[in-house]
């Protein structure tokens, strides 16, 4: 590159960190360059300054300076065609479609994105859920590998940004459905704890919350049943995005989330029980105002996966049970 190039970020690329996004649109490009960039203003966003870490939006422009020190990025591979069977399982998970959206029960165990050890991802598969349109989907959120629920995706540009500014400006509810093992007290509560990322890439509460890299977390939660002292049925409601929110937010008041062994250790399980060792933690529902006719309101409901099904029987848990409305 010997000349300033002004890149739109892609719908599939929302949410991605703008460090993240220079490592794959400019492998070549290290991160200590990239910082003196961003430090001198030669990168911004939409015309403003910005920071490695900043989250990206369907739709911006980010300024690329010249580059021309660099190997051209290699071009990416051709995605491999969705095998029919592949393909066919994923069209019977949709939940709800129109013209602008897809809603999708996205099943536990599938990462949403590739990395460096994720073989099969759902973004490598959306050309399944085309449904003859001639844009791909595009994600316009995440969950994590083990969370099962709704996700939706964007059949159109304009789509992917009216969804992303609702996400932003939290015009969303999200209701997540969670077993954690204990009691948590009390019954109905509000949890404010910063979090952090380790260089691992797992998420904790710092121990001075004022340090400058924490994000501000806020969850709502209310046990809806419980099993004596041993467990209870937990819905969530997040308030704010952040990696691994809700699996740190539970074991951070003494109730990790059933087969959350990365955060909970060996308090995540139930010894004996007859329950399988996953991670209890289903993306319920999810309502929001429509992208493109924000008088409509979309307000779509995933069924449980098959093992909470499962433990909600072995513990004697009703998913028929009043949830209640949303804090």
């Amino acid at each position: 590159m010997t000349a300033v190039e002004h890149r739109t970020v892609a719908g599939g690329e929302a949410e991605m960190r703008l460090d993240r996004w220079f490592r794959q649109h400019f492998p070549g490009l290290g991160h200590g360059r990239l910082e003196k960039l961003l430090r001198t203003g030669q990168v911004r966003v939409d015309g403003r300054r910005a920071k490695a870490n900043q989250r990206l939006e369907a739709g911006q422009t980010v300024r690329v300076p010249p580059l021309g020190d660099l190997d051209a990025p290699k071009p990416k591979p051709e995605r491999a065609p969705v095998a029919e069977a592949e393909a066919e399982k994923l069209k019977k998970r949709v939940l709800y479609r129109d013209d602008a959206v897809i809603a999708l029960d996205k099943p536990a165990g599938m990462a949403v994105q590739g990395g460096a050890k994720t073989g099969r991802h759902l973004d490598a598969m959306l050309d399944a859920l085309r449904f003859d349109a001639d844009e791909r989907p595009r994600l316009v959120h995440r969950l994590d590998r083990d969370t099962s629920g709704v996700l939706l995706l964007a059949r159109t540009g304009a789509a992917a940004r009216a969804l992303t500014a609702a996400f932003r400006a939290k015009e969303t509810v999200k209701e997540y459905w969670a077993i954690v093992v204990g009691v948590p007290k009390p019954a109905e509560g509000r949890i404010d704890l910063s979090l952090m990322k380790a260089a691992t890439g797992k998420a904790f509460v710092p121990e001075d919350l004022a340090d400058e890299d924490a994000k501000r977390a806020v969850t709502y939660y209310r046990i809806v049943e419980q099993a004596g002292k041993r467990a209870a049925w937990l819905a969530l409601w997040p308030q704010t995005g952040r990696t691994h929110q809700l699996r740190v937010h539970a074991a951070a008041i003494g109730t990790p989330i059933l087969g959350d062994g990365k955060y909970g250790g060996r308090e995540a399980f139930l010894p004996g029980a007859e329950i399988e060792g996953r991670l209890h933690l289903h993306a319920r529902r999810l309502v929001l105002p429509h992208p493109l006719w924000p008088k409509q309101t979309i307000d779509v409901t995933a069924p449980l996966p098959p093992h909470m099904a499962a433990t909600f029987g072995y513990l004697g848990f009703d998913p028929r049970a009043e949830v209640g409305p949303a804090p």
